[in-house]
């Protein structure tokens, strides 16, 4: 990533207003996922409860994704980026309140992530209209580096607010990060009509989005290989049964946490740095398998620095592919339908996240969290092998980045 590609996509101001509001966004999502996995884990003692509890901030957003993500198509994409985010704010700050019961806690988990959805979809379809052309890739790149930086500041900071305040001040600031980002959107953007010239029903926005999703062989491919990614993910999942497990404190569960998006960040910036733009797809493949590969040395139970070696490896690997895997998908998707498509399949990538860090939960109780990362990160190189076969099959007659038909 070069300064000359940094001017030209923060010269637009539009794009600035929605990179700082996620910038914001993300950093507190990894403040409530500590403070989630200390405070579950500290009342419960049991990983698979944390896992379940951290399951469900992704798990609930394929049933959002299927039935929500139309909204972003059928209102004007600003007007549901402020309304999700301010609703967010208030189910955060209900959860930030001391001793609230899991089971509540966990409900208003739930209908976080739900909102999640169309807020993602609409992100995610107003995104190519601020960066015409191939602004919008640069854009998307930036975008995940300095999302993945956020991310590790969260987490490596949750850890420490957690350790020396409390989870419910974590879960607080994170309502307050939705509302400024609300704030950011309302003033930053400008109001644009809705996408969708013909108002559809709930009923039909769940059948035209999956058929958006599967209507074409290459895009097939490119959902299965963004959905199974959430198998890399089971190392932050267990991070605080792995960290108890090798005989360390609150604080190095943020440390683990942020290894994965730490190494994601050098992961993006050399692919986009590097690698050229007609080379990008036909790696999509092989960085799927490569990024499970360095999880199954987790069996060994290495020590901090070798687990964190470890998670940034795949991290670097799995941010690559998935970059230019949803890159490919969304400049490929028409945007009267983009949202509904974007929903669907992002949703598919949350959900897939939250199936398998609830398996790994469970694996992990079973026998322990080293045993259960390294048995994910092998599952995930067989399913990537699948995935990566099926796209190429897919693209061989025909060049990547051509315009994917849109589905009727």
């Amino acid at each position: 990533m070069t300064d000359r590609t940094l001017r030209q996509v923060f010269a637009v101001r539009e794009y600035r207003t929605v990179w700082l509001a996620d910038l914001l966004s993300v950093a507190g999502d990894q403040l409530a996922r500590v403070a989630l996995a200390v405070l579950v884990y500290g009342r419960t003692g049991s990983a698979a409860w944390a896992a379940a509890t951290y399951a469900l901030t992704f798990l609930p957003a394929i049933v959002g994704g299927v039935l929500l993500s139309g909204v972003a198509d059928r209102f004007p994409r600003r007007e549901v980026l402020v309304v999700t985010d301010v609703a967010r704010a208030a189910l955060v700050g209900v959860m930030a309140v001391p001793q609230v019961p899991l089971p509540v806690l966990c409900g208003l988990l739930v209908l976080v992530v739900l909102l999640g959805a169309p807020h993602t979809a609409a992100r995610g379809a107003l995104l190519p209209d601020l960066l015409p052309g191939d602004l919008y890739e640069r854009g998307l790149a930036v975008a995940q580096i300095t999302g993945q930086t956020a991310q590790v500041v969260g987490f490596a900071a949750g850890g420490l607010l957690v350790a020396a305040v409390s989870p419910s001040a974590a879960l607080a600031l994170n309502a307050v990060t939705f509302l400024v980002a609300g704030a950011l959107f309302r003033f930053g953007l400008a109001r644009r009509p809705r996408a969708d010239g013909t108002p559809r029903t709930g009923a039909r926005d769940l059948l035209a989005g999956i058929t958006d999703v599967v209507a074409d062989p290459r895009r097939r491919a490119l959902v299965l290989l963004v959905w199974m990614v959430g198998l890399y993910v089971v190392p932050e999942a267990l991070a605080a049964p792995y960290a108890a497990q090798i005989g360390a404190g609150p604080a190095v569960v943020g440390l683990l946490m942020a290894a994965d998006p730490l190494g994601s960040v050098l992961g993006a910036w050399l692919f986009v740095r590097f690698v050229s733009p007609a080379r990008r797809a036909r790696l999509i493949g092989v960085l799927a398998v490569a990024a499970g590969v360095p999880l199954l040395f987790t069996v060994l139970v290495p020590g901090v620095p070798v687990a964190l070696l470890l998670f940034g490896v795949s991290g670097m690997a799995s941010t690559a592919y998935v970059m230019q895997a949803q890159a490919s998908f969304v400049r490929a998707t028409p945007t009267a339908i983009r949202g509904r498509a974007i929903g669907v399949a992002a949703s598919g990538i949350v959900a897939g996240q939250g199936v398998a860090v609830l398996a790994g939960g469970l694996l992990a109780d079973l026998w322990t969290p080293s045993t259960a990362i390294a048995v994910c990160g092998a599952a995930g190189v067989a399913i990537a092998l699948g995935g990566a076969l099926a796209w190429r099959s897919a693209s061989a007659d025909d060049h990547v980045g051509r315009p994917l038909p849109a589905a009727a």
